[in-house]
């Protein structure tokens, strides 16, 4: 049996409950990173175009950066490369990155192209352009060595971020949507993690909501059930105690430098959900795991 239509009264119903969500984010920075099957699926994507595009008709002023993982391990496989990981992040030799900066480019075209065919205004952009997203060498401690660094080749963290660019594009009504490539020095190419940026962005444009779409309902705990609300303190705890673990950890670590850092609410969310990001932002109820300060 085919689920039933909602009725015009329900219709009316959610209509009204938005209105609230309207007022108080008009005008305010949402700031989302896009990833996980939400990037992959037809159908998923052109939900996430149109929601953006909503977005910023209401007058909210989202800013989209996105990533890469899969569609980056596919083109590796195709030049007969292995793509390899640690502590979360990816190695990148010089050869990576050059397939890295490709096919970051043709996933920025294609998200500017779907919003734009759903009525809103996108730009593409890379932290090269006007070197907004400045970036050195990232180098992890050995988890076996603790006196021993791991070297991940051309694999950046942010020195820091000049809002300038994005704050002009806002004022001009457009949509930024960016890809995580930073610059050095020296003019060299980063590849800096999608979660990290999201999260430093959301810091210097001071925004509302960082919102962190994933392929889980959001943060689990051990028993695999979703937990609603967390503050903090209690992310701290979860991550000591290994349920937070693996990929997680770069998402969670940008979600609490944010809310530590002045942004109001961090949110993670399941990007294979229909239209989620809507029902993050305009609903009661919302979908994912709220994160706030203690």
């Amino acid at each position: 049996m085919l689920p039933s239509q909602p009725s015009s009264q329900d219709k009316a119903k959610i209509l009204a409950e938005a209105l609230p969500y309207i007022q108080r984010f008009h005008g305010r920075t949402i700031v989302i990173k896009y990833g996980g099957n939400a990037m992959t699926e037809e159908n998923l994507k052109k939900c996430f175009a149109h929601d953006v595009a909503l977005l910023k008709v209401v007058g909210m002023n989202p800013v989209i950066v996105h990533g890469g993982g899969p569609q980056i391990n596919d083109m590796l496989k195709r030049v007969g490369k292995q793509g390899a990981f640690i502590q979360g992040m990816r190695v990148t030799d010089a050869e990576t990155m050059d397939v890295v900066e490709m096919v970051l480019g043709l996933i920025n075209k294609e998200i500017v192209n779907l919003i734009n065919q759903h009525g809103g205004r996108a730009v593409g952009l890379t932290g090269k352009d006007g070197s907004f997203i400045r970036a050195k060498k990232m180098l992890l401690r050995d988890k076996e060595r603790a006196h021993e660094w791991v070297d991940l080749g051309q694999v950046g963290e942010i020195e820091g971020i000049d809002p300038a660019l994005i704050e002009l594009l806002e004022t001009r009504d457009f949509i930024p949507v960016i890809a995580p490539v930073g610059v050095g020095s020296r003019g060299e190419s980063y590849n800096i993690n999608a979660d990290l940026v999201a999260g430093g962005l959301a810091l210097v444009l001071n925004a509302e909501k960082l919102i962190l779409l994933t392929n889980t309902p959001g943060v689990l705990d051990k028993d695999g059930s979703l937990l609603t609300g967390l503050t903090a303190q209690e992310v701290d705890e979860l991550i000591a105690n290994g349920t937070i673990s693996g990929g997680m950890i770069p998402k969670i670590s940008s979600a609490l430098d944010a809310v530590k850092s002045g942004v109001k609410t961090c949110h993670i969310i399941d990007g294979r959900v229909e239209h989620g990001l809507l029902l993050e932002v305009l609903t009661d109820e919302g979908v994912g795991t709220l994160i706030k300060a203690n």
